[in-house]
């Protein structure tokens, strides 16, 4: 196989581990700053600890890195493991607007960053659970 047949994550695009790194920090900080976040914020309980691991993993899965979300929590089922919690499009909205000021502040290669902007846009518009 030629090296221009080669495709190239995402993940290694971004910068890799470090990069997801980055960004999931962002993400969180911004949701403990953002007013319009306080919702969102509220879904995830006081401690984020937890939380920013798992995001993590299934970041670097999704993006194409190593597979560190899967061997531990199987199938994402993310729809399904959100359930509990009201996301309409005020909450979407919220969510993106951390994750959109986290790509911004964290990511250089604007191709990438863009690409991977439109995939969680998406699947931030089909995590929606109430009108």
């Amino acid at each position: 196989m030629s090296e221009a047949a080669v495709e190239v994550s995402i993940f290694d695009r971004l910068g890799g581990e470090a990069a997801i790194d980055r960004l999931v920090k962002a993400f969180y900080d911004n949701m403990d700053m953002l007013p319009q976040a306080q919702d969102v914020r509220e879904m995830h309980g006081p401690e984020l600890g937890e939380i920013r691991k798992v995001f993590k993993r299934y970041l670097t899965e999704w993006t194409g890195g190593p597979k560190l979300y899967s061997p531990e929590k199987g199938h994402p089922r993310l729809r399904q493991r959100h359930m509990p919690f009201p996301i309409d499009n005020a909450a979407r909205d919220a969510w993106m607007a951390c994750m959109t000021k986290a790509l911004d502040d964290t990511l250089g290669d604007t191709e990438a960053r863009r690409e991977l902007e439109g995939n969680i846009r998406k699947l931030a518009d089909w995590m929606r659970n109430t009108a």
